[in-house]
């Protein structure tokens, strides 16, 4: 049997910490959307062609029967959703995630190094911070819609512990 498991959230919540834990459990391959999300070494930050990323992600699930998905990105989990087994919304509530970004280790697929991940870190936080009130394809009322109108196995996480 197949397992495909889509997580979403705020920045901070824990999806890739659960993704690599699910993923080294089971033995799945992995997606972490910001990956394919951003073109690579531009500043200020700037998104890929939606179709080049949703490109990628189907050349992603073509090739393996199982997976674990995750981000932040309604518009690309809008992709995977309806293939899923399971999804999964961590809502942590926004000052865990605040808590989270202070204490995250260095993301060496996203930062050059970890000074540069820190000097990143206060306009992350605003971000973090502007969850419930955005509302663009990484906020909380996005989140939600995509949470309650997914029919399948679904669970929301509020709590880390």
């Amino acid at each position: 049997m197949s397992v495909k498991i889509v997580i979403f959230g705020n920045s901070g919540a824990g999806k890739s910490t659960l993704a690599q834990k699910i993923a080294h459990e089971e033995n799945l391959p992995s997606l972490d959307l910001d990956t394919l999300a951003w073109k690579k070494d531009v500043s200020p930050p700037e998104r890929r062609c939606l179709d080049d990323s949703i490109s990628q992600i189907r050349k992603f699930t073509a090739r393996h029967t199982s997976w674990v998905i995750e981000g932040c990105y309604s518009d690309l989990l809008s992709v995977v959703l309806p293939k899923s087994t399971e999804v999964i919304f961590l809502n942590p509530g926004v000052e865990t995630c605040i808590h989270n970004c202070r204490q995250r280790p260095w993301e060496r697929h996203k930062y050059s190094s970890s000074a540069a991940q820190d000097r990143k870190l206060d306009m992350l936080i605003a971000w973090v911070k502007a969850y419930e009130s955005r509302k663009d394809e990484f906020s909380l009322s996005s989140h939600r819609r995509l949470f309650k109108t997914h029919a399948g196995s679904k669970r929301e996480v509020t709590s880390l512990s």
